[in-house]
């Protein structure tokens, strides 16, 4: 993306774009027409399946206020004790605290390009897949990425922290 294509996008999907530039990732955010606010919403909208959302759920660790962000595979739940047991005692994020951390809304958060740098697992489920897709920034916004790419981007370890799935 070119200086005036970014600037008639949001300004978090910019700050997303401009750290994928930064990292030489390939592929810049997309607007998708209709909002994407849950992984089956960006699932729909993308003719993928939920899995392949990697969703950026948002933590608070209660010893120093530290926002935890965990990259789930869509079609996953988080298992809180496992991300305590990582990264220590957590609890929910309300939205404000989601804003004042990332500098994006719930529905956006996207797994890159924070206001402040987060504690960070990426969801080792999310490599049962060749390709997947992250929010960039805003409810309409996402961006193509490989699960082993949101390694190199993030810096973040990969780890077991979701609910095994019913059977």
């Amino acid at each position: 993306m070119c200086g005036a294509e970014l600037q008639s996008l949001p300004e978090g999907v910019r700050r997303v774009a401009r750290a994928l530039q930064d990292k030489g990732h390939p592929h810049s955010p997309v607007m998708l027409d209709a909002a994407a606010r849950t992984a089956q919403q960006a699932a729909d909208a993308l003719g993928i399946g939920v899995g392949q959302i990697a969703k950026s759920i948002i933590f608070r660790r209660k010893a120093d206020d530290a926002a935890v962000l965990v990259i789930t595979s869509g079609d996953r739940r988080v298992d809180e004790k496992k991300v305590e047991a990582l990264v220590g005692k957590t609890g929910r994020a309300d939205a404000d605290f989601v804003k004042s951390r990332t500098g994006f809304s719930i529905g956006g958060v996207s797994p890159i390009a924070h206001a402040q740098p987060p504690v960070t697992l990426i969801d080792r489920e999310l490599f049962r897949f060749e390709e997947i897709w992250a929010a960039a920034g805003h409810p309409h916004g996402v961006f193509k990425l490989r699960p082993a790419d949101l390694e190199q981007l993030t810096g973040a370890p990969v780890a077991d922290v979701v609910q095994r799935p019913a059977k």
